[in-house]
């Protein structure tokens, strides 16, 4: 198995207020390059940067805040989601194990399989949007039968729609997958 060491570069910067005396700031950046792991071969499969861990990492936060929110709603709360909030849940879920490992193994290459994943909820977010808002009129409802994610309950902070939350989080996962997609080599 190969391994790279990482680079430390130390890069002082160096910031005018005004008129005044700079401020100097010491940064510190760590970039892991190469860190790459070997298939036996000798071929490296894994080769990631900061940049790209970072933006797995913080999709898998987003996944995992999104999945410990769902089931504090459904479990603490005790409010049943409806029909397409379970749709939503089954693709929201499977992201925040994905990615956790994905983060924990550096592997850049993981947005291949959480995209079509959070696309998939991100057009049923979508739809249950555009139902809950009214925006297409149809004889479904998307929350008619069963329990209700409609009502004043499912409103955070009384203003903001509990399916607005799934839309904007599986939009802001998949941006950030594209951004390790963009920063991967190929």
């Amino acid at each position: 198995m190969a391994k790279k060491i990482a680079i430390l570069l130390s890069h002082v910067a160096v910031i005018h207020i005004g008129q005044k005396a700079p401020l100097t700031l010491k940064l510190l950046e760590v970039s892991y390059w190469q860190a790459s792991m070997n298939d036996g071969n000798g071929r490296a499969v894994v080769k990631s940067n900061d940049g790209a861990w970072l933006a797995i990492f913080s999709a898998w936060m987003i996944a995992m805040s999104s999945t410990l929110g769902a089931l504090f709603i459904g479990e603490v709360m005790g409010q049943m989601p409806c029909d397409l909030c379970w749709h939503q849940r089954a693709f929201m879920f499977p992201l925040a194990v994905l990615l956790a490992v994905a983060a924990f193994r550096s592997d850049a290459r993981a947005w291949i399989y959480a995209v079509p994943l959070a696309a998939v909820g991100w057009l049923i977010a979508a739809f249950h949007n555009l139902l809950y808002f009214n925006i297409i009129p149809t004889a479904i409802k998307p929350c008619g039968q069963g329990p209700s994610c409609s009502g004043a309950g499912m409103l955070l902070f009384g203003t903001l729609p509990i399916p607005l939350l799934s839309l904007g989080a599986f939009t802001v996962i998949i941006a950030l997958l594209l951004i390790v997609r963009r920063r991967t080599p190929a």
